[in-house]
């Protein structure tokens, strides 16, 4: 296994940056909880069978799993746990493709953030199944659990996001994880998040769906 630079190695560095995501997520779940966090759970509900939120077994710090939290943006069935979703997925509810297209989907993920299974910013954890398949043949892939995943991360607003049954493509959200391990900042973390804010706002990430 290649030898990584960590800038979150060094216990000042992975306190900055458990503060940010402490101070950040309590904002967001502060602000969002009752005008948007309802609103949503609601239709949710209301759109099809089932429960506001989906919870999902990840692979997170060192490999350890934790239960990802999302809004349910798709019908109840068998299959979420081993394939992921596609751009036309029949899966996904009419009211879940708007929560997708907008990432409104992801927001329950301040609080994995919170309470300390997520990060803000760092690699995108991926479900049981996959992880394994990607360990098993990408040299280095489980170095990008030596840091907390994250809600967004460098390799996303590089246009990686999505397409995670693509083998090359998840190679090069490796290759942009890999990066961010070694130059990680709190400025970058933070120019990580506006892009992100940035994208969303505009429509500007094709590939969220």
């Amino acid at each position: 296994m290649t030898l990584y630079r960590r800038a979150l190695g060094n216990p000042i560095n992975r306190t900055v940056k458990r503060i940010f995501d402490i101070t950040f997520s309590s904002v967001v779940l502060a602000i969002l909880a009752i005008p948007v966090f309802v609103p949503i759970a609601i239709g949710v509900r209301l759109s099809s069978e089932g429960p506001a939120f989906f919870r999902q077994k990840r692979i997170g710090y060192l490999g350890r799993q934790f239960y990802c939290i999302k809004f349910r943006s798709m019908y109840l069935n068998n299959e979420c746990d081993t394939q992921s979703a596609t751009r036309d997925d029949a899966r996904i509810t009419p009211f879940g493709r708007i929560l997708r297209r907008l990432s409104l989907d992801e927001l329950p993920q301040f609080w994995n953030s919170l309470v300390g299974d997520m990060s803000v910013v760092g690699p995108r954890p991926h479900m049981c199944s996959m992880n394994d398949r990607y360990a098993s043949v990408l040299p280095d892939y489980n170095v990008r659990q030596t840091i907390k995943p994250g809600i967004t991360g460098w390799a996303q607003i590089n246009g990686l996001r999505g397409n995670a049954d693509d083998l090359k493509h998840i190679q090069q959200r490796l290759k942009h994880d890999l990066w961010y391990l070694e130059h990680w900042s709190f400025f970058l973390d933070l120019k990580i998040v506006a892009r992100t804010a940035y994208d969303i706002l505009t429509g500007h990430d094709k590939n969220a769906f």
